[in-house]
């Protein structure tokens, strides 16, 4: 795939040297118990020849990518270029990639040096966006088209429902024609039809008589392209007709435009994206904490009734300083909803220890996972760090530096959205993450863990100082998070980004297309493998006996005041962004997370809550088992043949919520 896109660029192209190649051709990483399953079934891309990428394959495609994208610039702007220590930095990115001192996003891994990115778009290579409604009566579509647009390219998205404050807006009744709008079999297709259904209840468009799918490819087929496989006209034909008999129902009841409808239509975009189970769609919705209605989206029997998609979303609302949370948490004991956004701590300071400033007073949200604060119709990337891979600071240091470089290199390309760029070329916004902490606090101990976010953190803000100059672009304005990682962090066997292991012996759930030859390669091997539950014409669940070799504690062991500590001690000391964190709450806590919420109100920018026991979802992505019950669950597997399948998984976001909810391009206004 790099090979292909090095001879559209003609002359200029940048390879790792064969002799440097040859020292890990055939070599296998130091997977964890899960590691090469989830590459496999997420990252490993189709070579062509009957087999996917391994991942000393996958490692140069992203590097040879990342300097390739460096080359380019510096040569249409008239810059430096030493192929000499170009050659000599690769080479370092690709040993400490392989060593899983560092790893690219699941974004990153995927899609990093294919042709797509480098000559369509680079929303591919970004985790997680952010759009506001708040323009919603003068533009009605647009939020619900870029949503979708996003979410068809990989991007978990955030949402607000700010556009339900405009009182006076209602939808009008559509005016039919007789004409048959025939949709393309492209992503640009999807959307064209989807806002043509929303723009015809404003008047700026007319609703055609019927939809005509037959253009669309059948289900299963390969996106030689983008990659993947395609779902078929399925879940478009729903989206198009659910939509209009929603809205139809706002007409008929003259109710104007509020925060239900809002959800409810990003919703239905999330579900068809995730139908076919080719992709999983995160989505985040923020509302007002006055919002009863918002408050009540999630009540047990709205979020099952199959006229919505209200499983799509975590939802959450926007606070202040100074609020009452009182029955916000009793709500939260429920469900585990809503989480938290202070937007002030997210708009005036970056790290919490250093002082207040103006630098990202833009913020509308985040993206769905809360790590990463976002201004309107931004993207954002995710670079994963290990430290507890690290033998020393200085070795942790130097890694730093490829994560960061990493970073910085994506933000080099344009999007296929005018507006989005215009964010993107003003803020550079990157994230620097790190998973595994609770492992390298036990390794080194906490203030020593804490000097090295100190440390590392200078060290990013020394380097955006350099490589900015070099590029000649903008500094990045935040550089730093805590993401909840789950499906990265996977592949090294690492706990998932602040959290300890949910136990010493436990099974994990993880998601595949029912199309994917994962499942009966599993099943095979003596796994266990069910329907989805939300998804169960779709997805399969694949379930894996997992035992932690280096157990310290559980989940379960740590209060509610020991997890949101050390949440606000990486805000404080690493993340200039937020530090994603789901709390799990035990029964006997639930009184006291309303005042946790007024002790941590000014050192945190996000929190989300999860009850400990009794929550209301199944398939969670971790269940605790006895250490008996492990071992009869691992005496019926066999090694699963890995070698011949296609990958037909293209996922994006990673974390455990992303999981825990199963739940020619666009070109949106603007758009180049």
């Amino acid at each position: 795939m790099y090979k292909e896109t090095v001879m559209i660029h003609k002359d200029i192209e940048f390879n790792l040297t064969d002799n440097f190649i040859a020292k890990y051709k055939g070599k296998q990483p130091a997977f964890g118990p899960l590691g090469y399953f989830t590459y496999k079934r997420s990252y490993a891309r189709d070579k062509g020849n009957g087999r996917t990428e391994e991942f000393w394959e996958t490692c140069q495609r992203v590097v040879e990518g990342t300097f390739l994208i460096q080359k380019l610039h510096c040569k249409r702007h008239n810059l430096t270029w030493d192929e000499r220590r170009a050659q000599q930095s690769a080479q370092e990115m690709y040993k400490r990639m392989f060593d899983f001192k560092f790893l690219p996003p699941g974004r990153g891994l995927w899609a990093m040096g294919t042709e797509f990115v480098l000559e369509k778009s680079s929303a591919p290579l970004y985790n997680c966006g952010f759009i506001s409604t708040k323009d919603i009566a003068s533009d009605f579509s647009f939020p619900f088209v870029w949503l979708m647009d996003m979410s068809l390219m990989g991007v978990g998205v955030g949402f607000d429902t700010l556009g339900a404050e405009c009182k006076e807006f209602y939808l009008k009744k559509p005016r039919r024609t007789k004409d048959v709008h025939t949709v393309e079999d492209s992503r640009e297709g999807w959307i064209e039809a989807f806002k043509r259904v929303l723009d015809s209840f404003t008047g700026s468009n007319t609703l055609p008589e019927s939809f005509d799918y037959s253009l669309i490819r059948p289900a299963g087929s390969p996106i030689k392209t983008f990659g993947g496989i395609a779902p078929g006209s399925d879940p478009l034909r729903h989206l198009l007709e659910r939509t209009e008999v929603y809205m139809q129902s706002y007409v008929n009841e003259d109710k104007a435009v509020d925060s239900t409808l809002i959800v409810d239509l990003m919703n239905f975009a999330g579900a068809c994206v995730v139908a076919g189970g080719t992709r999983r769609t995160a989505e985040i919705a923020f509302g007002s904490p006055k919002d009863q209605e918002f408050l009540n989206l999630k009540s047990p029997e709205k979020v099952s009734d199959p006229a919505f998609a209200r499983w799509a979303s975590n939802n959450s609302v926007t606070v202040e300083v100074g609020d009452d949370y009182t029955k916000l948490a009793e709500q939260a004991m429920v469900n585990g909803e809503p989480g938290y956004l202070w937007l002030d701590n997210a708009r005036h300071y970056g790290r919490m220890r250093d002082p207040r400033n103006e630098h990202d007073r833009n913020v509308m949200g985040t993206n769905p996972c809360g790590e990463i604060t976002l201004n309107h119709a931004e993207l954002c990337n995710i670079v994963e760090t290990f430290p507890s891979n690290h033998s020393n600071l200085d070795d942790y240091r130097r890694t730093l530096k490829y994560a960061f470089l990493y970073c910085k290199t994506v933000t080099l390309l344009n999007t296929h959205c005018n507006l989005t760029n215009q964010v993107q070329l003003k803020n550079r916004r990157i994230g620097v993450s790190q998973s595994g902490i609770v492992e390298n606090i036990n390794q080194i101990g906490l203030r020593e863990h804490l000097r090295w976010c100190d440390k590392g953190y200078q060290d990013l803000r020394t380097w955006d100082q350099v490589y900015s100059d070099w590029l000649c672009v903008r500094k990045s304005i935040k550089l730093t998070t805590v993401k909840p990682s789950g499906t990265v962090s996977l592949l090294p066997g690492k706990t998932p980004g602040i959290h300890c292991p949910h136990s010493e012996y436990y099974i994990r759930r993880i998601r595949v297309s029912k199309n994917s030859d994962l499942v009966g390669v599993m099943r095979e091997a003596g796994y266990n493998v069910e329907p989805d539950c939300y998804e169960r014409s779709h997805t399969m669940v694949v379930e894996f006996p997992v035992h932690e070799p280096n157990f310290h504690k559980r989940k379960s062991d740590v209060s509610l005041w020991e997890q949101m500590e050390l949440a606000a001690l990486l805000q404080a000391e690493w993340s200039d962004n937020s530090v994603s964190i789901t709390v799990t709450v035990k029964p006997e806590e639930g009184k006291d997370l309303a005042r946790a919420l007024e002790m941590f109100e000014t050192r945190l920018k996000s929190v989300s809550f999860l009850p400990l026991r009794d929550h209301q979802y199944e398939q969670a992505p971790y269940e605790e088992i006895s250490e008996a019950n492990y071992n009869v669950l691992s005496l019926r597997l066999k090694k699963p043949k890995f070698k011949t399948f296609e990958a037909k998984e293209a996922t994006f976001c990673d974390g455990d919520s992303c999981e825990y909810k199963p739940p020619g391009e666009y070109k949106p206004p603007g758009a180049t």
